[in-house]
């Protein structure tokens, strides 16, 4: 992600009183990208993000499982496509931002979904091995799990969970996912909520990962939202169980369109989850990238339409 000074000083001078958020920031994608190409090329079918300074302090960075690790979970690393992670990652830790492994893959490998529950552990050894003496790293399992039977993703969590700490990554915060796309509006329904809750970490540093859109299906894809207080609505009931279970939780994703509905559904929604940051440890932006163009969401300086018309709107909420 490419940051102007103009934005260093906007979302530093920002801050909350009160309570505060522990993260706050946004999701770096582009090494996710063509993935319908892999191993794909760089700077053709994927890129890694544009490297500069930032006034949040989390960033989360999208990449694909089979790129880092090809041919099958238990195999050796491809070491060119690690070196662009671990450049991406060795930068913000070197800030002193938090940056979040994001493999987006969404349960899946090669498009199929992942029911080797011990070959998902086994990858995760890999990558936590490398990670595990760099406390400003943090382990998200996957990218929204989707129509999956809940007890798989359960299993897969868990087997995350192990494995990052039996590589010795004791210290890091790890962020596990839900089902149905890891929503906040329907994490109880779907079951998530009765079939995670006992997701067991020796080191008690599990944060729930939740998802949450503000248009019509919640899928983030249109630029409409229902109304001005459907980001607040959509995130209640996730803050009940959070609070009812004794965990606690993060929006992974939120975005809005720079419209006066959106802005006010975005900015309730925030607040929200500030007046609960109790059991909310914070929010990050989907989504910046150097690729994303005229992308409705984009916070990528200075040409995102987020970044240039609404970042004054998220500035009350940026801090930690």
């Amino acid at each position: 992600m490419r940051f102007t000074e103009s934005f260093i000083a906007a979302t530093a001078a920002a801050g909350v009183t009160g309570q505060e958020f522990v993260f706050t920031g946004a999701n770096q994608a582009g090494a996710e990208f063509g993935e319908k190409n892999i191993p794909g090329q760089l700077d053709k079918d994927y890129t890694w993000p544009a490297l500069g300074e930032a006034g949040m302090n989390t960033f989360r960075v999208a990449f694909k499982m089979e790129r880092l690790v090809p041919g099958e979970l238990s195999g050796p690393v491809n070491e060119t496509y690690w070196e662009g992670l671990q450049t991406t990652v060795d930068y913000i830790t070197g800030k002193g931002y938090y940056a979040v492994l994001d493999p987006h893959n969404y349960g899946r490998y090669y498009e199929q979904v992942i029911t080797d529950v011990e070959g998902f552990g086994a990858w995760w050894t890999t990558v936590a091995t490398r990670f595990a003496d760099n406390e400003l790293v943090i382990f998200d399992t996957n990218n929204e799990y989707h129509d999956m039977e809940n007890s798989l993703v359960r299993d897969l969590n868990q087997a995350a969970i192990d494995a990052i700490r039996a590589a010795n990554a004791t210290s890091q915060y790890i962020f596990v996912e839900g089902n149905s796309w890891s929503g906040a509006w329907t994490w109880v329904e779907s079951g998530n909520g009765e079939t995670l809750v006992d997701l067991s970490d020796p080191e008690d540093k599990i944060i729930y990962e939740m998802h949450q859109y503000l248009d019509e299906d919640g899928s983030g894809t249109h630029a409409e939202c229902v109304s001005g207080t459907i980001g607040s609505e959509r995130v209640k009931e996730a803050t009940k169980w959070l609070r009812d279970n004794g965990k606690k939780g993060i929006i992974g994703e939120t975005a809005g369109a720079n419209n006066a509905v959106c802005i006010e559904a975005v900015t309730g929604e925030l607040q929200y989850l500030l007046d609960n940051a109790d059991v909310w440890t914070g929010w990050l932006w989907w989504a910046a990238g150097p690729w994303w163009a005229n992308y409705m969401f984009s916070i990528e300086p200075s040409s995102g339409v987020v970044y240039a018309e609404m970042l004054e709107d998220l500035q009350p909420f940026i801090g930690a």
